[in-house]
């Protein structure tokens, strides 16, 4: 199962660099993370999304996890600090990972409509992030949690300034979060 597992996030990260490079093929389109972190990122997912509901099976579909240059982020929503904080540690734990951003909020899980309202601002802030040239699209991960923007990725510090400012100025954006990398 576990070379099955690695098997597929290897086809995976192939068909992206291979889509990157068939689609213009310049700097801008292709990946800062090496195929290498690109896979690891995959594998810790899935690592996490699995340890996760092994300990947890009734609050797991609550729970996502997104990682980029071994950097995780939980968001979602748990019933008390106690599964919190153990989430935290079970996603510490993992290879690969070099820090946990656990910005899981204690509440009851999320509605359709209030999920459905976050992937229109996640699709809303990255198609506007499109149109700027100032912008590596491909370089920046995106993700929405109760209106609450988190911007991840390798990035210059101009390129972070933007797309910080294209995601505040989205509709619907209640406040933007930061976990870039700077490579300048």
């Amino acid at each position: 199962m576990k070379k099955l597992i690695q098997i597929a996030l290897i086809g995976v990260a192939l068909l992206q660099i291979q889509g990157c490079a068939t689609e213009g093929g310049d700097e801008k389109d292709i990946d800062r993370r090496t195929t290498g972190t690109y896979i690891g990122d995959q594998e810790i997912e899935l690592r996490a999304t699995n340890a996760i509901y092994e300990a947890y099976p009734e609050y797991s579909g609550n729970i996502s996890t997104t990682s980029y240059n071994g950097l995780v982020l939980l968001t979602g929503r748990v019933p008390d600090e106690k599964v919190h904080n153990r989430v935290t540690e079970i996603v510490t734990k993992l290879p690969g990972v070099r820090k946990v951003f656990n910005e899981l909020a204690i509440a009851s899980s999320s509605s359709v409509k209030s999920d459905f309202e976050d992937l229109s601002i996640t699709t809303s802030v990255k198609s506007r992030m499109m149109f700027e040239d100032n912008i590596p699209i491909s370089k920046i991960k995106v993700v929405t949690d109760a209106g609450i923007v988190y911007l991840m990725g390798l990035v210059k510090h101009s390129e972070a300034k933007t797309a910080t400012e294209v995601a505040r100025n989205t509709s619907g954006v209640k406040k933007v979060v930061t976990m870039f990398e700077y490579i300048d």
